[in-house]
């Protein structure tokens, strides 16, 4: 996956001649989720950024759930609508926040079946998810790192389950 996502941003750096703030943004962050990152710029305040990847690996591979346990990493899908604006009136540090949903598929152990030859269920997870960031644009305006934090809550089938959203990253400004 690290070798698609690297390929990719390779591919879309050598076709595209110039980089602008208020387009597209693809890069690659590691945390919680891990994944690829796409964002779309619509205007100096507005973004959606989605990150597909895996979910449950970094923090923590086990963690209680329910009645039971979560005992792997995940696939997991996040979107976001964005609110961005500059820090210190600077073009180069930006702040951003905003929310969307998550969903999540994970193997889920339930303590009902420790005695059984198979001893999980695939479990996909559907919640709503915010987070805040911090993101600085190198002086060429192409590449930004980022870093940012915020929390999942899950809806279904886990009402009120909540984990911690904590990433940071690379994007190439296309």
């Amino acid at each position: 996956m690290k070798k698609t996502a690297l390929t990719l941003i390779c591919l879309l750096a050598v076709t595209m001649a110039h980089a602008q703030y208020d387009n597209w943004a693809v890069g690659f962050k590691l945390g919680e989720p891990t994944g690829v990152n796409i964002r779309k710029y619509f205007n100096n305040v507005n973004a959606i950024d989605v990150t597909v990847g895996s979910y449950g690996g970094i923090l923590a591979n086990n963690r209680e759930y329910r009645r039971g346990l979560y005992k792997n990493t995940g696939l997991s899908f996040q979107a976001h609508y964005l609110w961005h604006n500059s820090l210190f009136n600077s073009e180069l540090a930006h702040i951003y926040y905003g929310f969307g949903p998550q969903v999540n598929s994970r193997r889920y152990y339930p303590d009902n079946l420790q005695n059984q030859q198979i001893k999980y269920t695939n479990n996909i997870s559907l919640g709503g998810s915010g987070i805040g960031g911090f993101e600085y644009f190198l002086p060429d305006g192409r590449l930004s790192i980022f870093l940012e934090g915020g929390v999942y809550i899950e809806l279904l089938p886990g009402p009120f389950f909540i984990s911690p959203n904590v990433s940071g990253g690379v994007r190439l400004n296309l």
